[in-house]
């Protein structure tokens, strides 16, 4: 089964890759690499998911955020390979960061948001290393947001 079938098959609805707010770019291609800039907490409709884990959300909440980051990072991935996943090899890193309370300890559960969505449409290929950051605030009080490196064919 190809990427392309098991997000259909997972009922993934992929959001529209949005270009970058700021003075970068929200890919870039470097030899068999791919690096997709951090991507914000949105929800389906477009609206932030806002506030921070520990206070506002819960870690179930801030899973979810980390989830929708993860199906934005798909679709910067999907846009930079310009509409074919096959160019993908396997997915190199995640750096997750929580917009959390300072003595909120639960980032890594946090960011499984992110990691399990890449791993579900990925499956061996989508296996990464990470990192999981706490932070006191992250760009427009967005609670999650997420950047990936991943390996071309």
């Amino acid at each position: 089964m190809n990427f392309e079938e098991k997000i259909k098959e997972l009922k993934l609805q992929l959001p529209e890759a949005r270009d970058p707010v700021g003075s970068y770019v929200a890919s870039k291609i470097i030899g068999k690499m791919l690096f997709i800039s951090g991507q914000i907490s949105t929800a389906a409709n477009g609206d932030l998911i806002k506030g921070k884990v520990g206070r506002e959300l819960k870690t179930e909440d801030g899973y979810e955020a980390a989830k929708r980051c993860g199906l934005n990072i798909i679709s910067q991935v999907k846009k930079a390979c310009n509409d074919d996943l096959t160019r993908i090899k396997s997915c190199i890193k995640l750096t997750g960061f929580v917009n959390s309370t300072e003595n909120f300890i639960e980032q890594p559960k946090v960011i499984n948001g992110a990691s399990d969505l890449i791993v579900s449409v990925f499956g061996d290929a989508g296996m990464h290393t990470r990192a999981a950051v706490s932070t006191n605030s992250l760009p427009l009080g967005v609670s999650v947001e997420v950047d990936a490196i991943f390996e071309l064919n």
